[in-house]
This record gives C-alpha cells, structure tokens and sequence, in this order.
C-alpha cells in the first residue's frame, strides 16, 4: 500500500520504517516542525490508500481535511505493526495521573520475566536492569513487546492518550479529563474509547467505561490495609504508601491487576516509592520529597507538602516547583502554581522556568522570599544552600 504517516516528532518516523520493512511504501510530514519528509502540500496532491495520523493532531489541519483515503491513527497503527504475534500477559496502562506509579507497581508483583516500558525508561525484569529510554508514545510498544516476546516474558507498558488495542489486558488510571487535539477533543473519553477495545478494561474510581471492571469491586483500602479478592482467591496487604493520595489508587489498581494476571498482590507490602513520585531522603537533617515527574500538577504538589509535613512534624517547607522548558507538552499553569503557594504558604520557593518569571511579585507571594533557576537540577542545588530547617519539596513538571 502506499501510505501517508503524519506527525515525525510522536513515533511517525518509526511507524513508516516498520510498514517500509513489510513491504509497503510510506510519505511521512512533520506537520508540526516541517523538518522532515515531504510538505503538506505536496502530500495533499499525492495519491495514498491509507493515512496514519496522531490522535492529538486537531481533526481540522488542512491536511487532514483534505485526504479522501481511511485515516487510521499512531495507536491503531502500532495494533497492526504489533499484530497476533505478541507477548502474554500483555498490559496496557493509560491515564492523566498514575501510569508510572501503577506500572512499576504492577511489575512489582508479576511473577517470571519480563519488559516494563514506563517513561521513566524501559526494563527487564526480574533482573530490573534498564534496557533503554524512549517516549510513551504508542510506537515505543513496538520494541518493547518483541523484547518481551523474545524472553517469553510479560510486557506492561505506559501508552498516552490511550491503548493502542494490541495488549489484552488495559488500565485506565485516572478519571482527570482534559482538551486535546486543538481543544476539541475530551481525552478521558479517548482513552475509555480506545481501552474498551481490550478483551479485558481495569478502571480507576471515577471512570465511565461500560463493561470495565471498576478496581474498587476488587480492591479497597482504609488507608493502611488493602484487601482484595477475584477469582475465589483472598488477600491483603499493608503499606506506608497508602496514605499519599497518589499511591492509593496506583497500588489498588496493581493489586486487582495482579490478581487478575497471576501475580501476588501480597509483594506490593515491599514496594518502594519511586523516585520523583513521593520518594523521600534526607541530607544535614533535611528532609527532601521528591515529587518531580511528568504528572505533576497542583493536586500532587498539595499532596508532596502535606506528606512533608506528616513526615517532619515542622511547618517550614522550600518548595521548588515549575516546568523544565520544552520538558513536557502538557504545562503547569502559573494560576495553578499561585493557588498552591497561596494555600500552603511555604518558607521559599524556587521557580523553575522561564515562564514563571516575575511570579513572585504577585500580591499573595510578595511576604514569600522567590528564587529563579533554569531547571530542576539547578533548583535542587538553590534548595539545598538556602534550607537550614524542615523540608524541601521538589515539584517541577519534568520528565524522569
């Protein structure tokens, strides 16, 4: 077939180097840089049989508009490079909030070999040795499943803005809903969308999915016990980790998925926090926690702080917060970093990020001393000279 792949910078190169090598013929455009590949103009005169295109692209680029041929999209395209011959048990996890941290948790506790594709890189288990770094765009499933099929193992992998239908076990982490696409699209529903296509849907509270199995009818908590029950088997566990808001559901979500997949829930007691996601260490009699990711966001931040303060019994917190420039398309919005500052009045905060620059001069932060770094590592540095008591929290909006 001769096919037309849109958008190079989220996978598009690799999606057309994988249908080149079975055979058919592919034009890519970098819709978005113009970089590489052939214009869109030039594109919209060729003649194609198919055409691959992000799911966020805005559904009214002239591009697209102008194609008279089946639009498949990166997701959709990944399912058939992927095809039948695939790895077992094979996961998919999607979600605003929680993939990583329900992910490495979920590998906590599968038994036997296997890959873990996770922003935070991709690893094979048991071992848990770092095999790579890539995207969580849909095209990264690629390699992570031969990988996993070549070890006979199983596969769990972080997918944005949806499942790509290749695995045969999903998960929908979160029900926070945002636009995409040029705002005209709803992204909880694209992921309900694309994850009911799965044999099996394991969804977060909060989450509309007709025929999904919703984790609290498998998995509860009081905070500090989890106790779950499926397939006439029983079990529980405690954890420290149960208390923060942004483990609770990930660790309930593994522990349904686990006992669904053949793994002991009963490990998640051993399982550690992850770094950037609530990990904690101390320095001079200073406690840091770490909440740096991808996934933070106003909620998580309120959480970090409230966490640090449980865990010191003092008041006094450096937070250091803010968005790594070009780090992470979806942003920290400075309304949402004022309205954290207004409500847990921290001791100083470092910003991180060109694009807060002169935030400290608003009313509600004027009684509040503001330093100014370029990234989080930068951050770390000014926190650690300038903290002589309490706690530093690190939340800035970075991928790790």
């Amino acid at each position: 077939m001769r096919i037309l792949v849109i958008d190079t910078i989220h996978g598009g190169l690799d999606i057309a180097r994988y249908l080149n090598v079975r055979g058919h013929f592919t034009d890519v455009v970098d819709v978005y840089r113009g970089n590489v590949g052939i214009d869109a103009a030039t594109a919209a005169e060729r003649s194609y049989d198919l055409a691959i295109a992000p799911v966020h692209l805005d559904p009214w680029h002239p591009l697209l508009q102008s194609l008279t041929v089946p639009v498949i999209s990166h997701h959709d395209a990944v399912r058939w490079i992927i095809g039948k011959d695939r790895p077992a048990p094979f996961i998919e996890i999607t979600g605003a909030r929680g993939k990583t941290t329900t992910a490495c948790a979920l590998a906590h506790v599968m038994k036997g070999p296997g890959i873990l594709h996770t922003s935070r890189g991709t690893y094979r288990f048991p071992e848990k040795d770092l095999i790579w770094k890539k995207s969580i765009t849909p095209t990264s499933l690629v390699p992570a499943a031969e990988e996993a099929l070549r070890i006979g193992g199983w596969c769990i992998s972080e997918v944005s803005l949806g499942c790509t239908g290749a695995g045969e076990y999903g998960i929908i982490t979160s029900s926070e809903d945002y636009l995409f696409a040029g705002g005209k699209k709803k992204a909880l529903a694209e992921k309900v969308r694309s994850g009911q296509r799965l044999p099996r849907l394991l969804v977060a509270p909060g989450v509309d999915a007709p025929g999904a199995v919703q984790v609290e009818s498998v998995a509860v908590t009081d905070g500090k016990v989890c106790r779950w029950e499926c397939g006439g088997m029983t079990g529980t566990f405690g954890s420290p980790l149960l208390m923060l808001e942004s483990y609770r559901i990930p660790l309930q979500l593994a522990a349904a998925a686990g006992c669904d997949l053949g793994g002991d829930p009963s490990r998640l007691a051993s399982f550690q926090a992850i770094q950037g996601r609530m990990s904690q260490t101390s320095e001079g009699g200073i406690r840091i926690i770490d909440n740096s990711n991808s996934g933070t966001c106003a909620l998580t931040t309120r959480s970090a702080v409230q966490y640090a303060r449980n865990v010191t019994g003092k008041e006094e917190i450096t937070l250091v917060t803010g968005k790594e420039t070009g780090a992470v398309c979806e942003g920290f919005p400075r309304e949402d970093i004022l309205a954290v500052i207004g409500e847990i009045q921290p001791a100083m905060v470092i910003m991180v990020g060109s694009e807060y620059a002169g935030i400290g001069d608003d009313p509600g932060c004027r009684s509040i001393p503001f330093h100014y770094a370029g990234s989080l590592a930068e951050g770390i540095s000014i926190a650690r000279t300038l903290t002589s008591c309490g706690s530093i929290v690190l939340s800035v909006k970075c991928w790790r």
